[in-house]
């Protein structure tokens, strides 16, 4: 005798049954992570926001204290006056209306810078600028713009860009353009050099600034 079997549709049913049961585990499953991630997300927000805050601030605060460091290494002077000597005793001074030492070069920056060099006599060249750098080690003084030369030796008044001095020799070169007006007359050129402080002055030029000669302090030009 043989047991009655189920039914096709009742093991149909259980197989459904069984789908429905995984469904809502997964369901379940699905929703308590959704949960977790409701509660953690927030807090992880705020985290990185907080961290990003504090960053900041801390960088802000950082870059004030390093500023405040730096401006205290500066040195800062009101009207100073440096004297010195080239190469063959001849004296000159930087003077101008302020100045501030870098910490990390040395370097002087000028502000109005004014110079003197000073041949002997009434031979005195004088330099003035809206601003400039004195590299006291490199024994340079380079200033500009608006440089306007008073030359003792040649008599002629120059304007420039620019003009570097060396205080060692005494030198006055430029490389900028340059325009001057004399005892023979006008000048117009690319570059200049004032030798032994005016006694010899050297202009060269290209383009529509073709002069080349000297001057002499006793006003002959070649």
């Amino acid at each position: 005798m043989t047991a009655p079997r189920d039914p096709v549709g009742h093991e149909g049913d259980a197989a459904d049954e069984a789908r429905v049961v995984l469904a809502g585990a997964r369901w379940r499953a699905h929703s308590r992570r959704v949960k977790l991630f409701r509660r953690i997300l927030p807090i992880i927000i705020l985290v990185l926001a907080g961290g990003v805050l504090t960053w900041t601030v801390f960088r802000t605060v950082m870059s004030g204290v390093e500023r405040k460091a730096s401006q205290g290494q500066e040195v800062r002077l009101d009207k100073p006056l440096f004297h010195g000597q080239d190469a063959q005793g001849r004296a000159f001074t930087v003077g101008a209306q302020g100045a501030i030492r870098d910490p990390a070069t040395g370097h002087f920056r000028l502000v109005g810078p004014a110079l003197k060099l000073n041949l002997g006599g009434r031979k005195v060249t004088e330099m003035t600028a809206d601003g400039g750098t004195y590299n006291e080690q490199a024994k340079t003084v380079t200033i500009g713009p608006n440089v306007r030369i008073s030359d003792g030796g040649s008599g002629f008044v120059l304007t420039t860009p620019e003009a570097v001095v060396d205080t060692s020799t005494g030198i006055i070169t430029g490389s900028r353009g340059v325009q001057g007006a004399g005892p023979i007359g006008t000048i117009n050129a690319s570059s200049y050099a004032i030798y032994d402080q005016g006694e010899r002055v050297v202009f060269k030029g290209s383009g529509d600034t073709k002069i080349s000669g000297t001057i002499n302090p006793s006003g002959s030009g070649e």
